[in-house]
């Protein structure tokens, strides 16, 4: 049941407070609070039709982090004259989601103004296949921010086609402001959806690799994308299959997401009208949303975005694994979680806040970064966490193995309530490291998950 309008004023005003606190927690590193620098993002695109489809769920997601770009670039794929969207193919979604921003705001203030996201959409270049000779206003929109000393913010690098805009930029600083470099790259990360021209091999590379720029190539993206059904395992296709999407995206949802390219009709690969057809981009910004269970900083801790390891330098890629589904879980295995988020999104676009779904607020008591010798009893209390609909809470205590060097077991004394507690084992080497989540679901529609990590390391 929802919050009366009281409970609600009350609680929007303990955020308030708490937000302002918030920084005071977050001091030393091994002390840090995950999550806690906002996120600047700039997405280059080749316009394909899952791009569309991620360009809609990254919109719902805009509240979440600076949007400093979005840069239509090409690919191997897509170019001039060669299976092409347009120049203009963002048009409709910038209009439609002008549409929707009025509602949006009713339940994040921070979404982007709609003339703000679209002064910052760009052309770059996109002429042929890894072209990367023409300065256009896309790099030169790149080149901008990396040189804006003012925030030294992180900037992630998102690539959804090919690097060749990127390149572009960077040679342009290379050749311009040679003594910048070393400033660019302290705060550049990339995440590229496998490498869909040559530009980062033969010129990105060689040129900026010896400044250890945190690099994610991923191959993972697959869970998601166009073969998604035979990538993930079939208990979690109810999230992806037609009556899903059309009764939580595609349908009553306002102008953004009726613009969704789903199936339609039925195909010779068996997809049915309204299956989820493909966001292989997606995971690039689904890494940087801040749910609590992720600190991009970390690859290899996982979240919705994947999780990775580290191959070269700061080069980190997918994990080797020879059974399909495995290789996909870091991904697939949130498939309820971040499907019902983005239909709690696209719900946000038509309902008022009190009639809307908003995730729970995790909360907990203390250090998430622990030090622990064996034997030693940790004590974890989440005890605060709230839900801002008033939402009833269910917690999950979980020892996420993949992420932490310690595969033996720990025993939970309670694992389904707000508190916990656990003995670290006696077979727990030392520097090992073992990785503890909280999860939370709130029993609201759709059912929304957020999450705590604690990283424990055995002294």
């Amino acid at each position: 049941m929802k919050t009366t309008y009281v409970r609600i004023k009350l609680k929007t005003y303990y955020l308030f407070i708490l937000l302002l606190a918030f920084p005071f927690f977050c001091m030393a590193k091994n002390n840090k609070c995950f999550e806690t620098v906002r996120p600047r993002v700039i997405a280059t695109t080749d316009g394909e039709i899952d791009d569309e489809c991620s360009m809609i769920r990254f919109l719902l997601y805009a509240n979440d982090w600076d949007v400093e770009g979005i840069i239509t670039t090409s690919s191997k794929y897509h170019w001039h004259g060669h299976n092409w969207a347009g120049d203009d193919w963002m048009e409709p979604i910038l209009d439609a989601y002008k549409k929707v921003y009025p509602n949006l705001v009713k339940n994040s203030s921070n979404y982007p103004a709609p003339d703000y996201l679209r002064t910052h959409t760009f052309l770059g270049n996109v002429d042929t296949e890894g072209e990367m000779d023409k300065i256009t206003v896309g790099s030169q929109q790149i080149v901008k921010i990396l040189m804006d000393e003012s925030d030294n913010r992180p900037v992630w690098i998102q690539a959804w086609g090919g690097t060749n805009t990127l390149a572009r930029a960077l040679k342009t600083i290379e050749e311009e402001h040679h003594d910048k470099m070393a400033y660019v790259a302290s705060k550049l990360r990339f995440y590229f959806i496998s490498e869909q021209d040559n530009t980062y091999q033969s010129y990105i590379k060689p040129h900026w690799g010896k400044y250890n720029i945190l690099t994610i190539i991923s191959y993972q993206f697959e869970a998601i994308a166009y073969s998604w059904e035979k990538s993930i395992p079939k208990e979690v296709h109810k999230y992806f299959k037609g009556d899903w999407m059309k009764k939580n995206i595609l349908e009553n949802n306002g102008s953004l997401c009726a613009l969704y390219k789903a199936h339609t009709g039925n195909d010779k690969n068996g997809f049915e009208d309204g299956d989820f057809r493909s966001e292989g981009d997606s995971p690039s910004f689904m890494y940087e949303i801040p749910t609590g269970l992720n600190d991009p900083e970390y690859p290899n801790w996982g979240s919705w975005g994947g999780r990775y390891v580290k191959v070269l330098q700061n080069t980190w890629l997918d994990p080797v694994c020879d059974d399909r589904y495995h290789y996909f879980k870091s991904i697939w295995r949130w498939s309820d979680a971040f499907q019902n988020d983005f239909a709690a999104r696209a719900a946000w676009c038509v309902k008022s806040y009190n009639d809307a779904n908003h995730p729970p607020v995790v909360i907990v008591k203390g250090k998430s970064v622990l030090e622990k010798k064996c034997g030693d009893q940790v004590k974890l209390n989440a005890q605060k966490t709230y839900d801002p609909d008033g939402d009833n809470l269910t917690f999950k205590w979980w020892q996420y193995k993949e992420a932490g060097t310690f595969q033996g077991d720990v025993v939970f004394k309670n694992n389904n309530t707000s508190k916990t507690s656990f003995i670290i084992p006696s077979n727990a080497g030392k520097e090992q490291s073992i990785h503890i989540i909280c999860e939370v679901k709130d029993d609201g529609m759709p059912q929304l998950t957020r999450y705590n990590r604690f990283v424990i390391t055995v002294k």
